[in-house]
C-alpha cells in the first residue's frame, strides 16, 4: 500500500467522520476507512468508492455498528463478494482478525440502470454481481483484491464498472435529486412537504422508491433525520437534546429519544457523554 492510502482515515477527525457510523470516536480506533470519487463517466451512478481495512488480530472480536443511507453497494470482500440492497435498520458487522473491502457506494437510484430488478425485491439482503460485472464475482473479487493498495483495488472496480456502463436514466437522476432535497439541512420533515417542494405526486415518488431506491420515502426522511442527530451528538459543540429534536422535526424530544435509542442501542444522552473527549 503506497504512503498516502496507508495513512488516510476519515475517523480520525469527528468533524469529517461520514453521517452513519456510530460511535465514531471507537470506530476510528479499529478501522481505516478511505473514500475515492468516481470516473466523470461513472459520476451520475455511485457517489463513492470505499475502503476499510482493520487489524484486530492482537484483539478480541467487535462489533461496528453503521445506520446505512439509501444507497445501494456493490461490496469486494474476500468469499463474499456481492451486491447489498438497503438496510432498514442498524447494520451489525462483526470483525475479527485483520481484512479489507472495497465497496462501491451507488447514488440512491444508480444501481437500478445496471441491473434488471426493482430494489425493492432486495432490500435487507444481498443479490449476486455476477451479472453487473459481467463475469462470476469470485474472478471479479479477485482481481480487485489482489491489487496493492487502495487506489489500485479502485481503479480495477471502476473499468469493470465502466465496462457495463449503462445508459443514462432520467428516472435515476430524478430519484438521487430527490433524495438530496431530503439530506439537504433543513430538508423536508414530511412526505406532503417533500412532494410539494419537489412538485411531484405521492403516489409517483413511492413507486420510484420501490423500483429504484428500494425503501420507502417515510423511512429516507427519518433516517436522515437520525444520521444527522448521531453526529451532532458527538460534536463537541453538540446542541442540547430538546433543541436538536425540535430542529430536525421530531414530534417532541420524547418521539426523538425512542426512534434514537431503537436504533443506536443507547439514549441520546448516554450516546453524548459516550462521545465526549476523554469518555471510555
Amino acid at each position: 500500500m503506497d504512503k498516502a492510502d496507508s495513512t488516510t482515515n476519515l475517523l480520525t477527525e469527528v468533524k469529517h467522520t461520514p453521517k452513519g457510523i456510530v460511535d465514531p470516536r471507537a470506530t476510528a480506533r479499529r478501522i481505516r476507512l478511505a473514500t475515492y470519487p468516481p470516473d466523470a463517466a461513472l459520476a451520475p451512478f455511485v457517489d463513492y468508492f470505499w475502503v476499510v481495512q482493520w487489524n484486530l488480530q492482537d484483539r478480541a472480536p467487535e462489533t461496528q455498528r453503521v445506520l446505512p443511507y439509501p444507497n445501494a453497494h456493490l461490496v469486494f470482500e474476500a468469499g463474499r463478494t456481492a451486491i447489498h440492497g438497503v438496510v432498514r435498520g442498524a447494520y451489525d458487522r462483526p470483525l475479527a482478525g485483520a481484512g479489507k473491502v472495497l465497496g462501491v457506494r451507488f447514488a440512491p437510484g444508480g444501481l437500478r440502470p445496471f441491473i434488471s430488478q426493482p430494489l425493492s425485491s432486495f432490500t435487507d439482503s444481498t443479490i449476486d454481481a455476477d451479472t453487473l460485472l459481467g463475469m462470476p464475482a469470485a474472478e471479479a473479487e479477485a482481481l480487485v483484491l489482489q491489487r496493492s493498495d487502495d487506489r489500485a483495488m479502485v481503479a480495477q472496480a471502476q473499468a469493470m464498472l465502466l465496462a457495463v456502463l449503462p445508459q443514462s436514466d432520467d428516472n435515476a437522476l430524478l430519484a438521487a435529486r430527490l433524495t438530496a432535497a431530503v439530506a439537504a439541512p433543513h430538508g423536508p420533515a414530511s412526505v406532503a412537504q417533500w412532494c410539494e417542494q419537489m412538485a411531484i405526486g405521492e403516489r409517483r415518488l413511492q413507486r420510484l422508491f420501490a423500483d429504484y431506491v428500494g425503501v420507502p420515502p417515510k423511512w429516507v426522511i427519518q433516517r436522515y433525520r437520525l444520521q444527522e442527530a448521531i453526529w451532532r451528538l458527538a460534536q463537541p459543540d453538540a446542541p442540547d437534546l430538546a433543541s436538536l429534536a425540535q430542529e430536525l422535526g421530531f414530534f417532541d424530544q420524547a418521539h426523538f429519544s425512542g426512534q434514537f435509542t431503537a436504533l443506536v442501542g443507547s439514549t441520546p444522552l448516554g450516546y453524548r457523554r459516550a462521545q465526549l473527549p476523554g469518555a471510555g
